[in-house]
């Protein structure tokens, strides 16, 4: 990897040159730069992930919520388990209409088919058909294959630091993203009896 400064909205000094959310007290320099490093690192992955779906759902003509599913989809598919609609909306987070409204749109673009479903006669499964299988592993799936190429690369005690630090960093934002709700949840709330 070449050495190169990364311009980032997650630089230190772009982002917090006061100190008002990361104080820097303690922390040397050079660790300073190399955190910044990570951080740049890190949004140049999250803007080419980005940009690999845009590019994805752009050539399969699917949006990101149709994507999303055709994911799971095949997952499941590999797994070798059948998916109804109702656990293809739960997973997705949408309503049983809009999911109908999706597989039919699906269907009919044939990227999805409904199936009965292999063990319960009153249900239909819904599965991804082959030609967008293979678009969807052709398109998605060699940049996962370059992940994982990656990933081989180093030692398992090195791997260990990089789950160590994604699980940490994932954690760290699911607590600041709840610590957030909490607070716009608190700031709709009525003061109770006694409170000012």
């Amino acid at each position: 990897m070449n050495e190169r400064k990364l311009p980032t909205m997650y630089g230190l000094a772009e982002s917090d040159p006061d100190q008002n959310l990361i104080k820097r007290e303690g922390v040397s320099p050079e660790a300073l730069e190399q955190i910044d490093r990570i951080m740049a690192e890190m949004g140049r992955m999250r803007r080419l992930e980005r940009e690999i779906m845009r590019n994805s759902q752009s050539f399969m003509k699917l949006n990101e919520t149709d994507m999303r599913a055709l994911r799971m989809l095949i997952s499941a598919k590999h797994a070798g388990t059948a998916v109804t609609p109702g656990q293809l909306a739960r997973y997705l987070g949408i309503s049983s209409a809009s999911v109908t409204k999706m597989i039919d749109r699906l269907i009919e673009g044939e990227h999805v088919a409904r199936r009965p479903h292999p063990t319960d006669r009153r249900s239909w499964c819904i599965e991804v058909t082959g030609p967008t299988h293979l678009m969807a592993r052709q398109q998605v799936g060699r940049h996962h294959a370059q992940r994982f190429e990656v990933a081989r690369e180093f030692t398992d005690a090195e791997r260990e630091v990089i789950i160590r630090f994604l699980a940490r960093t994932s954690d760290a934002m699911e607590d600041s993203m709840n610590g957030a709700q909490t607070a716009l949840d608190d700031q709709g709330k009525e003061p109770e009896a006694g409170q000012s």
